[in-house]
């Protein structure tokens, strides 16, 4: 599980005012700005703004978004802000991408921004809810492609982004999930399988070895992501998408922002094989035009495992809270169904075989466990929702 960021304690922080947001356009677009509406786009600190008198350069609406009221800390550091603003202004400004919101103004003293407003796109997990994902939307093949135009168009650029970052202050935002995470998730899901009766075998630690250092030094692999590369950060319409949400934006593997294809995220009990889908081949080849390795399938497979496997572990940090929960708790699907593909694409791409080995027999003793959780995971559709 994601953890509070180390630093400045959590703020709260309340929505900006009518006058102060009028206030802020006015000096970005340099004309005078009346603001006709404010629609509050629940459950987020995040509204559209509707202007009065659109035209003349003036956009019709954009997006305004403040720091989170989080009693937990996680999304309430106010270097969130200023990581999200330093991301959207390097890929603009520095590589002259279109890959995400342009960042129309930043509030001076209070931590705010004002985007771009995206619209009429849609969050992808919205489309797969309404629409399915059989045969793979053109959203979802316009995802894959974008996270891959991302990775290949930063790739080498780290030294330039972290020098837009740093005129920000110091940034110390641990991601979502954490890259690496070498003292927290993996320990702690090790320890639990062993608990309920999986423990890590010798060959399989020195595996996961090499996993952390994989992820820990990901080379030709290092790449800018925004840290939480799921569906719902993906606003599309068509064919045409956006990639949202960089609070937690920073250089890592690149092969993290893709696990989302291949094993289910918070709001999915399943996914769908992207080999025969044909999504990997959109992400690789977007990814191969700077980063070559990505056309490796041994590079490419031990990268993209182990950062499946990763993912996995952070979700069996979990246990106890899902082990202490009703039967029929959805949660407890997902967490077999994350083992068991993670452990798939191990399996597919011949590489980490004892740990990929130790994910199934966890999922399998979850399976008897959990008897609620012990289903055909292929009778579901692809992107069955949690909840």
């Amino acid at each position: 599980m994601p953890t509070p960021p180390a630093g400045p304690p959590a703020t709260s922080s309340r929505p900006p005012t009518r006058s102060a947001l009028e206030g802020l356009l006015t000096e970005a677009f340099d004309v005078p700005v009346t603001l006709d509406r404010l629609e509050p786009l629940a459950p987020w600190s995040v509204l559209r703004a509707h202007l009065a008198d659109p035209g003349a350069g003036l956009p019709a609406s954009v997006i305004v978004k403040w720091l989170r009221d989080d009693p937990g800390g996680l999304r309430a550091d106010p270097r969130q802000i200023a990581t999200e603003r330093a991301a959207l202004r390097f890929l603009a400004e520095d590589l002259g991408l279109v890959l995400a919101p342009r960042l129309l103004a930043a509030g001076a003293t209070a931590p705010l921004l004002v985007l771009e407003d995206l619209a009429p796109r849609a969050p992808l997990d919205r489309v797969l809810r309404h629409r399915g994902a059989e045969p793979p939307p053109a959203g979802l093949v316009s995802f894959a492609r974008a996270l891959g135009e991302l990775g290949a168009a930063t790739a080498g650029h780290a030294e330039l982004y972290r020098a837009r970052r740093s005129e920000l202050g110091p940034a110390g935002v641990r991601a979502v999930p954490t890259w690496p995470d070498t003292d927290g998730c993996w320990p702690h899901a090790v320890g639990h399988a062993a608990a309920f009766g999986v423990p890590l075998p010798g060959p399989a630690e020195r595996e996961l070895t090499g996993v952390l250092a994989e992820i820990a030094d990901p080379g030709p692999f290092l790449c800018l992501t925004n840290g939480d590369s799921e569906a719902n950060n993906f606003l599309v319409a068509g064919d045409d998408g956006r990639i949202v949400d960089f609070e937690f934006a920073g250089y890592r593997h690149t092969l993290t922002s893709v696990v989302c294809l291949y094993v289910p995220g918070p709001a999915w009990l399943t996914v769908r094989d992207p080999v025969t889908t044909g999504l990997e081949a959109h992400y690789r080849r977007a990814l191969a035009r700077s980063v070559p390795e990505a056309g490796d399938d041994r590079l490419f497979g031990s990268g993209l495992a182990a950062a499946c496997l990763t993912w996995a572990a952070t979700r069996l940090v979990r246990f106890p809270r899902l082990d202490a929960r009703p039967p029929g708790d959805p949660s407890r699907v997902q967490m077999v169904s994350v083992l068991e593909s993670a452990a798939r694409v191990a399996e597919d791409h011949r590489v980490l075989p004892r740990l990929a080995s130790w994910a199934r027999r966890a999922e399998r003793a979850l399976r008897r466990r959990w008897p609620d959780a012990d289903v055909d995971l292929t009778a579901y559709p692809a992107y069955a929702p949690r909840h």
